[in-house]
């Protein structure tokens, strides 16, 4: 679902559950025990969407553009606390000491990304997320689907072949067409607008303790 989707649907929400509560104070006498369930039911659901809403808000790490959430997956959370993880990353979700993830929609600008611009996401050295398995940065286009290219590349990491420069520092190439003379670090767009996945298994501890910086996405044209 998308976010302008998601809006409207949490503003039809707020409409109904507005409705029912002025209805039921308004109209009182006329409220019957049918009515009443029925009410319970929708406004129930209402704040309970919009409970986990305000709680995913809240446990929301943001930097560069990118957002993440710590603790997500641990055993002992609460109903919500998984409702509101499950809200940012939708999917199956590992615990911290497993795997650590990170999106993003946006470049460091804020600007949405989209194909009909270039970009680079540049690690410096030591800059790829500390890990103890591997690290991926995968594509993806607007509604979480994998983006068709010539290379069937749907994910660059450690075990695709990236170049490092000669300082140790690392360049992804995150456009349509192939960059001249970089096409070990493209990871292929599509042309409309498009989110990127940052994943991290196993992570070190800087990720964990929330000091690891993810770089941000850079628009080079």
């Amino acid at each position: 679902m998308s976010g302008r989707t998601y809006a409207i649907y949490l503003t039809l929400i707020g409409v109904v559950c507005g409705y029912v509560v002025i209805n039921r104070f308004l109209s009182a006498d006329s409220l019957t025990l049918r009515n009443a369930l029925i009410q319970g039911v929708f406004v129930g659901f209402g704040l309970a969407v919009v409970t986990i809403e305000i709680l995913a808000r809240m446990k929301l790490a943001r930097i560069n553009g990118w957002v993440t959430a710590f603790g997500c997956g641990l055993p002992g959370n609460g109903m919500f606390t998984r409702a509101a993880h499950t809200r940012i990353f939708p999917g199956p979700i590992n615990v911290p000491q497993e795997a650590m993830y990170w999106r993003t929609n946006v470049d460091g600008a804020g600007h949405t990304l989209s194909g009909e611009h270039e970009y680079v996401m540049h690690f410096p050295p030591d800059g790829i997320p500390p890990n103890d398995a591997f690290w991926s940065l995968t594509m993806a286009d607007a509604k979480e689907r994998f983006v068709a290219n010539p290379l069937n590349r749907y994910l660059v990491g450690d075990r695709s072949g990236l170049v490092a420069n000669t300082d140790g520092s690392m360049d992804v190439y995150i456009q349509v067409t192939a960059p001249a003379g970089h096409e070990s670090n493209w990871l292929p767009a599509p042309s409309g607008n498009f989110r990127l996945w940052l994943r991290a298994y196993m992570p070190g501890a800087v990720v964990l303790d929330g000091n690891y910086t993810v770089p941000p996405v850079v628009k080079t044209r």
